[in-house]
């Protein structure tokens, strides 16, 4: 069995995330989709809303469970005994950043295998950074988050 993390703040979670977890739901037995907290990173939702809006995004893929971490991610990967360690790519500015990542963490811990999905064409552009800008504004979100959670943003966030 080949279990997967893909780690992130998804502060909100876009399309752009959703995609990547479902293709890493189709090429790997188990996904753990895994809110990494970052403390030199202020977030917009609280660790209780990103986790209830990634259960209530990923609740029809039964392969993929949502936990939460605020240590390095190396040591939660080697407690959770995983397999590999899944991050989407944007642009080539993602791939410099992660690459970096991918190699500090096989050095840290020698099993520790990193896959890169590139982003679809449609998300290359997309951010949560971005979206929250967009709401703050009044902008339609609509197009970039999924339709479950859109209100929760939106009543969080516009008018900001």
């Amino acid at each position: 069995m080949k279990t997967a993390i893909y780690p992130g703040s998804f502060d909100p979670v876009t399309f752009g995330h959703v995609d990547i977890i479902k293709r890493a739901a189709a090429l790997f037995d188990k996904v753990t989709v895994l809110i990494s907290i970052n403390p030199l990173k202020p977030a917009s939702f609280s660790i209780e809303e990103r986790k209830d809006f990634l259960l209530r995004v990923t609740k029809k893929i039964t392969n993929v469970s949502v936990d939460v971490f605020g240590g390095l991610l190396i040591d939660y990967f080697q407690e959770k005994n995983a397999d590999v360690i899944v991050k989407g790519l944007r642009a080539m500015s993602d791939f410099e950043y992660e690459f970096q990542m991918a190699l500090v963490n096989k050095d840290m811990f020698y099993k520790a295998e990193t896959v890169f999905l590139a982003a679809d064409a449609a998300s290359t552009f997309l951010s949560s950074s971005m979206v929250k800008q967009i709401a703050m504004f009044g902008g339609d979100i609509s197009a970039f988050v999924p339709e479950v959670i859109l209100d929760d943003i939106n009543s969080r966030l516009q008018g900001r």
